[in-house]
C-alpha cells in the first residue's frame, strides 16, 4: 500500500473510488469531480491520469495505491482517507477483474483471485467506509455489479458469482444500514465500451456486432453512461429515497426476452 498525493481536510463532498486508474472507474472519478466532490482514488497501480483529470476539475484529490482484496490494506486505506479529508460521503466500489475461461479449465487460485477483487473488495471497502458513515448516520455506497451479476453466460462462472454475490451483499446491506442513514445501491452496467472490452474481442471472445445485435439501443454502453448512473444513486438529493436496487445499465438487455430477427425488425 503506497500513497501518492496528499491533501489537506476536506471542504465539500468527498468520494472513493476504487479501480480509479482506468476505464469505468476513470470516468466515475472524472465525474463525481465535476460535480464537486474531492476524490480519493483507490488502485493497484498509481491512478496518475485520473488524478490529473480531477485536479483539472479544481478538486481535491488522493490518490493510493493498494489491493482491495487484502484486508490489511483496506483497513489502512480507509485511515488515510479519512485521515486526509475527515469523512466521506460516498464510496464506489469499482475495482474488479474479469476472467473468460471453461469452467472444467478454472483454477482454484484464479477462483479465488476474482471472489477476491469482486466481492471481497467490496465487502472489505464497504465495512470500512461504512463502518464510519454509521458513526456519522450519513453516507451512500454505490456497488459495481454487471450484467452478469443477474444472468449468467459460457465461461464465466467466477466472474459472474462475483457479480451476483455483490447484488447480494448491496441488498443484504441496504436493509441493514438503511435506517441508520446510509444508502447502498448496485449498477449493473452491460457491455461498456473498454480497453478490457477491446481487449476481449481482440482475444475473440466475441465481436462488436454480437454485442450491438443483441442490445435493443444497437451499441455499446460507455463509461458515461455508468457514470451518470453512479452519479444518481451517490447524490441523496436525486435518489434520497433510493435504497437497495440493481440499476441495469444495459441499454435494455436484461429486459428483451426476443430473438434476433424480430429484435433487428424493429430498428
Amino acid at each position: 500500500m503506497d500513497e501518492t498525493q496528499s491533501t489537506g481536510v476536506a471542504q465539500g463532498p468527498v468520494a472513493v473510488v476504487t479501480g480509479a486508474r482506468r476505464g469505468i472507474g476513470r470516468r466515475i472519478a472524472e465525474t463525481l469531480a465535476a460535480e464537486g466532490y474531492d476524490l480519493a482514488l483507490i488502485d493497484v497501480a498509481a491512478a496518475d491520469e485520473t488524478e490529473k483529470a480531477v485536479k483539472a476539475a479544481g478538486r481535491q484529490v488522493l490518490s493510493l495505491v493498494g489491493d482491495v482484496s487484502r484486508e490489511q490494506d483496506v483497513i489502512g486505506l480507509a485511515e488515510q482517507v479519512y485521515g486526509s479529508f475527515g469523512r466521506v460521503d460516498v464510496l464506489v466500489n469499482n475495482a474488479g477483474v474479469n476472467l473468460i475461461t471453461p469452467t472444467e479449465e478454472l483454477t482454484g487460485a484464479d477462483w479465488n483471485r476474482v471472489l477476491g477483487v469482486n466481492l471481497t473488495g467490496t465487502f472489505l471497502c464497504s465495512r470500512e467506509f461504512g463502518r464510519r458513515m454509521l458513526a456519522w448516520r450519513r453516507g451512500g455506497i454505490v456497488n459495481i455489479s454487471s450484467l452478469l451479476g443477474l444472468q449468467g453466460a459460457p465461461d464465466r462462472a467466477s466472474y459472474a458469482v462475483s457479480k451476483h454475490g455483490v447484488v447480494g451483499l448491496t441488498r443484504s446491506l441496504a436493509v441493514e444500514w438503511g435506517a441508520r442513514g446510509v444508502r447502498v445501491n448496485a449498477v449493473c452496467p452491460g457491455y461498456v465500451n473498454t480497453d478490457m472490452n477491446a481487449t476481449n474481442q481482440a482475444r475473440g471472445f466475441y465481436t462488436a456486432e454480437d454485442i450491438t445485435e443483441r442490445s435493443p439501443m444497437g451499441r455499446f454502453a460507455e463509461p458515461d453512461d455508468v457514470a451518470q448512473a453512479v452519479v444518481f444513486l451517490a447524490d441523496e438529493r436525486r435518489s434520497g429515497y433510493v435504497n437497495g436496487v440493481a440499476l441495469s445499465v444495459d441499454g435494455g438487455w436484461n429486459a428483451d426476452a426476443s430473438w434476433r430477427s424480430l429484435r433487428l425488425s424493429k430498428r
